[in-house]
């Protein structure tokens, strides 16, 4: 088991340093030839080929998220009713939430799946919520994995153990808080649709109940007509089979729109996103949960955020109280992905946006204002990271329970 766990330090370790090479090779000034000494600032010509890319990339991914709503449309009310029979359960969403997240390594590309099947009725608002609760908790291995680039130093790893799990444990608590409070009283789903009908009675997103007619709907409605044109007409699929096809098509385009987004960000701003986060930490809790999620939007992934605090308080260079706000921001920020995909949808896509907003922004308010409330997590991670640094079973059973075993209990007993 020592062996496997400083296999993957040593694979996790090296990737994370290739990372920063190249972050850092990208921020050194050249001069062009003939003009030396002349410095030339940072991505400087690059930058407006990289905008117009970043604006591709984000009709591609509202795209996907139009297939996607059309999708099941096409499929049929029977066969979308099988394909989503269990999610009507809290616990088996919430479970899916979590699985999906962890599959592929990103709960943006979770909350736009959820958000274009909710926007084409598939999916209840209220059945979406425990799903974006686990998405939020999902996303958190990703910090459990650059942890592991220290495991071969005890006291490193301690503290870059305690800085991937504080924000597990974060989320976990919010979980157990809120899920109960929204399945008992509906609180979060409710008060999204009073915000859905004020904005439709102010005439801003259309009628009160009504559809959400965004120009930018009807701007990618003709893209999303023309691959179903092509997987109905062209290749002659009918009914379910091309229900699926389209399917396929929107969730790939998804995973790999958002997955080129975060990379053409990163490559624009990696030194900025660096620089702001330094100031953050330097700031007030509140400056810091603020330029936490800056950076998270900007970046459009709370993992590359959370994940740049990992080797800064592995160092000792951060405590966990200080990082602690940065994580929280990031966990606010990232919800700009599912109102991105809300924009191609219906109201109801609107509404598990809304959702998401809510569930973090409560999240923080309960845990970050209060001293003895805010040390909880903190407590929880250096406990667990002990235990981690005395036997590194710990860190296998700590992984495989919290992000496989768990989820799937709760489907399998909740099914």
């Amino acid at each position: 088991m020592h062996q496997i766990l400083k296999y993957a330090s040593h694979r996790v370790h090296n990737s994370y340093l290739s990372t920063r090479l190249r972050t850092n090779s990208m921020s050194v000034p050249t001069s062009p030839p003939g003009n030396a000494g002349t410095i030339v600032p940072e991505n400087g010509p690059r930058i407006l080929p990289r905008l117009l890319l970043l604006l591709c990339l984000l009709y591609v991914f509202l795209v996907s998220i139009k297939l996607l709503s059309g999708s099941i449309k096409m499929m049929g009310a029977g066969a979308a009713d099988g394909l989503f029979e269990g999610v009507s359960n809290p616990f088996a969403s919430l479970a899916v939430g979590i699985l999906a997240t962890v599959l592929v390594q990103s709960s943006s590309v979770t909350t736009s799946t959820i958000v274009g099947l909710v926007g084409s009725g598939t999916i209840g608002v209220a059945a979406a919520v425990p799903m974006i609760m686990g998405a939020n908790l999902g996303t958190t291995i990703t910090n459990t994995l650059v942890s592991l680039g220290s495991v071969g130093r005890k006291s490193e790893f301690r503290r870059a153990f305690a800085a991937a799990t504080v924000h597990d444990f974060f989320n976990l608590l919010a979980v157990f808080v809120f899920l109960p409070i929204q399945l008992w009283t509906g609180f979060l789903h409710k008060t999204a649709h009073a915000i859905t009908g004020t904005l439709g009675e102010w005439g801003i997103i259309g009628e009160a109940g009504g559809t959400y007619e965004s120009p930018i709907k009807a701007a990618v409605g003709w893209a999303s007509g023309g691959v179903k044109h092509f997987v109905t007409d062209t290749i002659g699929f009918e009914g379910t089979t091309a229900g699926i096809t389209v399917l396929a098509i929107g969730l790939t385009a998804i995973f790999f729109s958002l997955t080129a987004i975060t990379k053409t960000m990163r490559v624009v701003i990696a030194d900025k996103a660096e620089e702001t986060l330094n100031m953050a930490l330097k700031k007030s809790g509140l400056i810091a949960i603020a330029l936490g999620a800056m950076v998270t939007m900007a970046v459009q992934s709370s993992s590359i955020t959370t994940s740049l605090l990992v080797p800064l308080c592995a160092g000792g260079i951060l405590t966990l109280e200080n990082a602690f706000p940065v994580m929280l921001g990031a966990n606010l920020g990232t919800t700009i992905t599912a109102f991105i995909a809300s924009l191609a949808t219906d109201v109801a896509g609107l509404e598990i946006a809304l959702v998401h907003v809510q569930f973090n922004l409560l999240a923080t308010g309960l845990f970050y204002p209060f001293q003895r409330i805010r040390a909880i997590p903190i407590r929880l991670a250096r406990m667990l990271a002990l235990q981690a640094v005395r036997n590194k079973i710990w860190v296998v059973l700590y992984v495989l329970f919290t992000f496989i075993a768990l989820p799937l209990t709760l489907m399998y007993i909740f099914k």
